[in-house]
């Protein structure tokens, strides 16, 4: 005999199934019901290694790399690209900061390394004709007019690397900035030849300057790339744009995070100046991954009291409480704490991160555990 299953239960198997515009169920990084904030800080500060510089293991002045800084990552395959900012050949022994010969707006190393609980090995640089890390996006060097292109972040999309980088006008007081723009830049034979993308391009004055991706797939196989972004400097807060995968080189295909509606959903405006804050905070140089061990979105960033960490139960939020990850009492001039959610241990437990270092003007490499 068939027995009748009434709307009630139709809807409640709809309801467990997670069907929503025609089936697939939503994905956990996406939503941030049924969740609390289980993120109680860190412990186990450890400076593991330094990747660039004389006193690295890597020699990186065998490159013309004496003094650099940042290393955000990004990977494609088991390649791991480090991207820094202004790079600087022979330095005076008691050089403090920038500074130095043979002045680069920005240089990339790449690393086949998959441990990194001993400390990053390097497997070379980009290089140009004269075997010297090679300056991927050129820029004027004239203060007030272009003082220098810095490189925020970037990402493996459509079988490509692209560079989101930012066009400085002029380095102002500390941790405030003019930007002329920031941009987008697309290599396609791994890093070694760069095209500016000039019809993608974000206003110097505003929240977008300073980004760090993260991609999303679903399970139609779509990708999405999530952005958390700042403006130049590093004293406002955090805001949300995304994009499909396929379409990264088209600016009017980005969407804004705009708040929530009636329903708690989220709203993507093709306006920018619609994009809430989603962290209201002194925000400077973000890295966001999504963390296994958490099983939640973790964001780093220098703050006012040096390096913190909050979790965020959704990429639009809420986000949790900053907790200090690194003060500037322990590493004076510390800035650029960058995460790669490749480079975990136990589970995502412990993570590794670069850091830079104003004095030694170089780049780190640093671990942490989570605590829940």
């Amino acid at each position: 005999m068939k027995r009748k299953v009434g709307l009630t239960a139709i809807s409640l198997m709809l309801a467990l199934t997670g069907c929503m515009g025609g089936g697939g169920k939503i994905d956990p990084r996406l939503t941030a019901e049924g969740k609390s904030f289980i993120l109680k800080g860190t412990t186990g500060l450890t400076q593991v290694s330094q990747i660039t510089g004389v006193e690295s293991p890597n020699k990186t002045e065998r490159y013309g790399v004496y003094g650099t800084d940042l290393g955000s990552m990004m990977s494609d395959g088991d390649r791991t690209y480090f991207v820094f900012g202004d790079t600087f050949g022979e330095r005076p022994e008691e050089q403090i900061g920038a500074g130095g010969h043979d002045w680069r707006s920005n240089t990339m190393a790449y690393s086949t390394d998959s441990d990194p609980t001993d400390g990053i090995t390097l497997d070379g640089m980009i290089l140009d004709d004269f075997h010297t890390a090679k300056e991927l996006l050129p820029s004027a060097k004239i203060d007030y007019e272009e003082m220098t292109t810095i490189p925020t972040h970037g990402l493996a999309a459509n079988g490509n690397l692209y560079l989101y980088y930012m066009s400085v006008k002029h380095w102002g007081d500390p941790g405030r900035w003019d930007a002329n723009f920031a941009g987008l830049a697309k290599s396609s034979d791994k890093g070694q030849n760069w095209t500016v993308l000039d019809n993608v391009k974000w206003p110097g004055d505003s929240n977008f300057i300073q980004v760090s991706p993260y991609k999303v797939t679903d399970e139609d196989g779509s990708t999405d790339v999530y952005f958390w972004c700042i403006p130049a400097g590093r004293f406002d807060g955090v805001q949300l744009m995304k994009v499909s995968e396929e379409k990264i080189e088209s600016l009017a295909d980005y969407r804004y995070y705009a708040g929530d509606d009636d329903e708690g959903k989220p709203i993507w405006s093709a306006d920018l100046t619609k994009a809430k804050t989603i962290v209201d905070d002194a925000v400077g140089e973000l890295s966001v991954v999504w963390n296994a061990y958490l099983q939640r979105w973790i964001m780093t960033y220098l703050g006012s009291t040096g390096v913190v960490i909050r979790e965020g139960l959704s990429p639009w939020g809420p986000w949790g409480d900053a907790h200090d990850l690194i003060t500037f009492e322990q590493y004076p001039g510390l800035y650029g704490p960058f995460m790669n959610d490749k480079f975990t241990a136990d589970g995502g437990k412990t993570i590794y991160f670069t850091l830079s270092l104003w004095g030694p003007y170089n780049v780190f490499w640093f671990k942490a555990t989570l605590q829940k």
